[in-house]
């Protein structure tokens, strides 16, 4: 029998869609702006669809065509959302780039995507001249918000002289969407292109019900970038659903969370460990509760249990356990919102749609998949399949991707990291994965951050160094962190020195900088 291509419309998978299904069916939800002084902004996904409608004709008319890209350089607000979806919806691709990180790394960025228009935030206008004088392929600096300046044209302006309807998805779902390029903090920072398809795919998982699980209802306080691997799809998962967004521009402190979450009614909070402890110390500092929020998803580092310990009987939620990278868009395993007691959640299993497998360091598939250590590899229909500009694929012959990570899967799925396969420590001949101490001592209630670096000894070759950051007011002695270690490592695991710093190095990405650790004290 011969199947006619016809018996089913062709519906193509573009992230207009989610936009277009939010303003048409969803008007009573919100989309909040903090204000520096409290002046939160409100829209509805109507006037977010209309306005960022208008600006694809705008973009358009600037003689952009499709495929071409739009560097944004700015914080969680409507207006980045409004740029989002009006370069998307007409073909553009929108090349999110990291504040937080140096001119000189942003213009690599911006010359080897050769960005033509820079779209910049509240703050940035100053850092976006700069990059203008820095890369030729620049043509228009466009501000979102505040800071005038006479070599730029405001969004207000650009929608007033020639915003216009634009039609929306006129193209094929493979198209490219978006680019983000690594944080860097394991090498050179590499680009990844997601595609609508990528992006579209990606959103259906991360709605399944053991994952986001995101409804109407729901309001979603985000407070993982924009700038960060899609700020984990949020972006296209709310308006898929109708959900709420409160987006908290470029201040995630404590009090600023605070006071987001219980004046609209959060009910889910997205954002890496480091951004709940300020979080928690200012609630314990005040006596204040947030009463409305019923989980939190964490990901992009490993968290203590004393932390996840302390948010679930501190704030009164389910905490949710993740695990991602940029190149896989970036969700690859979420835990559920309800895990069995004695249930070990690690990281989370992942959600169909994403498949895991370990192998040994020559890349052969381990026989035994659960329990045991092994070289994680994914594969996907939203992971990387070549990086941007790169002439090789970035899987293997087997179509799986290397994450450079080492993991353990237990019998029910679940994913706990054992670390990075470069961070291993290699002292006289035999390896040391500062994961398993890192996890001892960051279960300490006296420590609030802790890595564990190689540094380089003239004997051993390296030696373990640990970096402490106290927790808020207490103090730890050095034998009470070795003696949290003895009998459960090897003696000769136990690190030799110990430092504290006032503040841990932190990456772009709100991740520990090991590179940083590495270069303040990885001497001998």
């Amino acid at each position: 029998m011969t199947l006619d291509p016809g018996f089913m419309q062709d519906y193509a998978l573009t992230v207009d869609r989610f936009l277009d299904h939010g303003a048409k069916w969803h008007g009573g939800a919100r989309i909040v702006t903090a204000g520096l002084e409290g002046d939160d902004n409100v829209a509805g996904y109507a006037d977010i669809r209309d306005r960022a409608n208008r600006l694809s004709g705008a973009f358009l008319d600037l003689g952009l065509k499709p495929g071409e890209r739009v560097a944004t350089l700015a914080w969680n607000t409507r207006h980045h959302l409004e740029v989002w979806y009006g370069a998307m919806g007409v073909g553009l691709v929108c090349h999110t780039l990291n504040p937080r990180l140096t001119v000189a790394h942003l213009a690599a960025m911006i010359v080897q995507a050769e960005d033509r228009v820079l779209i910049v935030g509240a703050g940035l206008a100053a850092m976006g001249r700069t990059l203008m004088d820095e890369c030729p392929c620049l043509e228009r600096l466009i501000l979102l918000d505040g800071d005038q300046a006479s070599v730029a044209v405001m969004l207000e302006e650009l929608l007033a002289a020639s915003g216009r309807p634009a039609v929306w998805g006129d193209f094929d779902e493979r198209t490219p969407a978006g680019l983000c390029f690594t944080s860097g903090t394991t090498g050179a920072p590499k680009g990844v292109v997601y595609t609508h398809r990528s992006n579209y795919l990606h959103t259906i998982r991360s709605l399944q019900a053991d994952a986001m699980a995101l409804t109407d209802v729901d309001t979603v306080l985000v407070a993982v970038p924009m700038f960060h691997a899609n700020a984990w799809g949020l972006p296209f998962a709310a308006p898929a659903v109708g959900a709420s967004l409160v987006l908290p521009g470029r201040v995630t402190d404590g009090p600023s969370l605070a006071r987001l979450i219980n004046t609209h009614g959060v009910t889910v909070a997205v954002g890496v460990p480091t951004v709940w402890i300020g979080l928690l110390d200012h609630l314990d500092a005040t006596g204040e509760d947030v009463p409305t929020l019923n989980r939190v998803m964490i990901g992009g580092s490993s968290c203590p249990d004393t932390l996840l310990k302390r948010m679930e009987s501190r704030l009164g939620v389910t905490v949710q356990t993740s695990w991602g990278m940029t190149e896989l868009s970036p969700q690859g395993t979420i835990s559920p919102m309800t895990t069995p007691d004695g249930v070990s959640r690690g990281s989370g299993r992942p959600p169909m749609g994403m498949d895991l497998l370990l192998t040994d360091a020559s890349g052969a598939a381990l026989p035994e998949q659960r329990n045991v250590v092994g070289h994680l590899k994914v594969r996907g229909h939203s992971v990387v399949g070549r990086y941007f500009g790169a002439g090789q694929p970035a899987v293997g012959d087997d179509g799986w991707f290397d994450t450079g990570d080492l993991a353990i899967i237990d019998d029910n799925g679940a994913l706990t990291l054992a670390g990075r396969s470069k961070d291993l420590i290699k002292s006289g001949g035999e390896w040391i994965n500062p994961v398993e101490i890192e996890e001892i001592v960051g279960a300490l209630p006296s420590v609030g951050l802790v890595a564990v670096i190689g540094r380089a000894d003239p004997k051993w070759g390296e030696r373990p160094l640990m970096v402490i950051e106290p927790r808020q007011g207490q103090a730890i002695e050095d034998a009470e962190l070795k003696a949290s270690l003895k009998g459960r490592v090897a003696d000769w695991w136990i690190p030799d020195r110990i430092v504290r710093v006032p503040a841990m190095p932190l990456a772009a990405t709100g991740k520990i900088n090991k590179i940083q650790l590495r270069a303040t004290y990885g001497a001998a």
